[in-house]
């Protein structure tokens, strides 16, 4: 489903001493619809559509792409339909998400004879490159995550009347900045501080689509979040495939836990959060952080993907369970409780049942309050796919059913214990239900309740629960 864009601001820096404040409408209302070549030769620019897929990493892409297309005069549209410029962010990390891309695509084989020109951004435009082309002729643009920076030529390109346009780069230094983000969420906001993977695990693509680890400086990431703050976002989430791995290039040289310390300390800066965390760059001075610093929320994602060694080294994850669960012993010893989260892939080829059940037994031991788990999906260009991958779809979706309902079963019980516990929470939904509401709390719980304020959107409130399900919680406005 595509994701519809809400007015607001666009966080502007050209280099002044401060930020201003762009309204959407002003900047985007003047655009008229027309095809983008002919409307560029006219002076003028077209429309555009952006359907994001995948992580939050892609949506933060979204925004950047997004604002580098208003700065340039584009306007953002809520249909296909009413755009000369036809975009998708895609996400490789399973085949089911790659499959729905080329099947997205196919609705539009008849778009081009319209004047509409198609782009295909992210990790399946890396991962396919110019088959895409072969497999869908309609397309105009293959642009590759890593090469997003190279986006602005790309475009004069199209704009140009060039038919058939290309970024597929993977050996980059730099990292993805632009001067002007669209930023979707009016009171959160995302800031990757580190692009690409060095770890290459045996059954991943981001290595190979997204390119090596390029951390991006800490005066630079300061500078946004002071930026940020001016314009009233209260929390940041700092991303990154493994944001932990974070190294900063400048002289500073500031280590991922004092870089976390140093966003909290700006001023208007409520929350800090930060995904996704790799075990082995997981260490003693990032719990001392969230120990020490209230605004660091105490929610930690820690993908393990397996409970057994063996087929950890199987996957290449370098490390084994005993020091995973050391890595947990850490946060279990924290003066602060710390919600803990984690991804798991079953039916990786050559899993026996009873390396399945070290998996359960995983679960039981570290009780996760949360998990996101996958079946194990062959991709291309990694490690895994000359490995014997003899189990069936039907075990994998039998293994898959029976870890989810064991993992729901530790969410009840832990969801339970919170009944009649207060939380502050971000206000960031309304339903259309009278007077109800919902939000997160800093360990990334979501609450629903009821208040009788007309307007919460944005605030902090206090929420005492009052039910609890697997999944969610429930609760009144404390006032």
């Amino acid at each position: 489903m595509a994701r519809q864009s809400k007015a607001g601001v666009i966080n502007c820096d050209l280099g002044m001493s401060k930020p201003f404040d762009i309204e959407l409408e002003r900047l985007t209302s003047q655009a008229p619809y027309s095809e983008i070549a002919r409307g560029a030769a006219a002076g003028q620019r077209g429309t555009f559509f952006l359907e994001t897929f995948g992580c939050q990493m892609n949506d933060h892409d979204s925004e950047k792409v997004a604002g580098l297309l208003l700065s340039r005069g584009y306007q953002q549209v809520e249909t296909p339909e009413a755009a000369s410029l036809i975009l998708y962010n895609t996400c490789s990390i399973r085949e089911k998400a790659a499959q729905k891309v080329f099947s997205r695509l196919g609705e539009y084989r008849e778009k081009q004879n319209e004047g509409k020109v198609i782009g295909v951004l992210g990790c399946v435009a890396q991962q396919e490159g110019e088959e895409i082309f072969k497999r869908a002729p309609w397309v105009s643009l293959v642009c590759g995550s890593a090469s997003y920076r190279k986006l602005p030529d790309m475009l004069t390109q199209l704009e140009a009347g060039n038919q058939r346009v290309t970024g597929l780069d993977t050996d980059t230094d730099a990292t993805f900045e632009t001067e002007v983000t669209r930023r979707d969420n009016p009171w959160r906001a995302y800031l990757t501080i580190i692009e690409g993977c060095d770890k290459a695990c045996s059954y991943c693509v981001v290595p190979f689509t997204r390119g090596p680890e390029r951390s991006r400086g800490s005066d630079s990431i300061l500078k946004e979040v002071r930026q940020l703050a001016e314009l009233g976002y209260s929390e940041v989430q700092l991303l990154g495939q493994t944001v932990n791995s974070y190294a900063d290039p400048t002289p500073r040289k500031m280590r991922f836990s004092e870089l976390l310390l140093a966003v909290a300390d700006v001023q208007g800066i409520r929350r800090v959060r930060f995904t996704t965390s790799h075990p082995s760059d997981f260490t003693p001075d990032i719990v001392e952080a969230i120990e020490g610093q209230p605004k660091i929320c105490d929610h930690v994602h820690l993908p393990v993907q397996s409970g057994s060694t063996r087929v950890l080294r199987a996957m290449q994850r370098t490390y084994s369970r005993e020091v995973y669960l050391e890595k947990i012993a850490m946060m279990r010893d924290a003066n602060r409780p710390i919600a803990i989260t984690t991804d798991i892939i079953v039916g990786f080829p050559g899993e026996t049942e009873f390396e399945f059940e070290e998996t359960l037994s995983l679960l039981d031991e570290v009780q996760y309050d949360n998990l996101f788990s996958f079946k194990y999906s062959p991709r291309p260009n990694t490690p895994s796919l000359s490995m014997s991958d003899s189990m069936s779809e039907e075990e994998k979706g039998r293994r898959l059913a029976v870890l989810q309902d064991r993992q729901r079963e530790i969410q009840s019980a832990k969801n339970a214990r919170l009944v009649g516990k207060r939380f502050e929470v971000l206000v960031s939904g309304k339903s259309r239900r009278e007077n109800q509401w919902s939000g997160y709390t800093t360990s990334h719980r979501m609450i629903n309740f009821a208040s009788q304020e007309r307007e919460l959107l944005g605030t902090y409130v206090q929420v005492r629960v009052t039910g609890a399900s697997p999944n969610s919680l429930v609760g009144d406005h404390a006032v």
